[in-house]
């Protein structure tokens, strides 16, 4: 929970942050108002208003997973996030949670290696 409501989806990202739970840089904490992770403080996946995941990749990474349509671009007002993509739930938590966890492995790597 953030800010006292329920957060759709949080059990997947709770699963995925348990992955990185021996992992010292990583953390929980909250990216416009909503829980996500972070590596060395900064932000590599968080949680949307509507429950999706977003992750930062390089950028050629991110345009080929919008291309192919598993990922749309993450857009604040008039401006496209190159390196930011929103990942929609799938159809079952299955499927949402593998996808979601490979990605937010790419984010983590790709972040880390921003910070050395």
């Amino acid at each position: 929970m953030t800010d006292g409501r329920e957060v759709l989806n949080r059990h997947l990202l709770d699963e995925i942050a348990h992955d990185f739970q021996d992992d010292h840089d990583v953390t929980l904490g909250t990216m416009f108002r909503s829980p996500g992770l972070r590596v060395e403080g900064k932000v590599f996946a968080f949680l949307g208003s509507n429950g999706e995941l977003i992750v930062k990749l390089p950028k050629a990474r991110a345009a080929e997973l919008v291309d192919e349509g598993t990922a749309e671009a993450v857009v604040m007002g008039k401006r496209t996030m190159r390196e930011w993509i929103v990942l929609p739930a799938e159809g079952d938590s299955a499927s949402t949670l593998a996808l979601w966890r490979d990605l937010a492995y790419e984010a983590y790597r790709f972040v880390g290696a921003l910070s050395k």
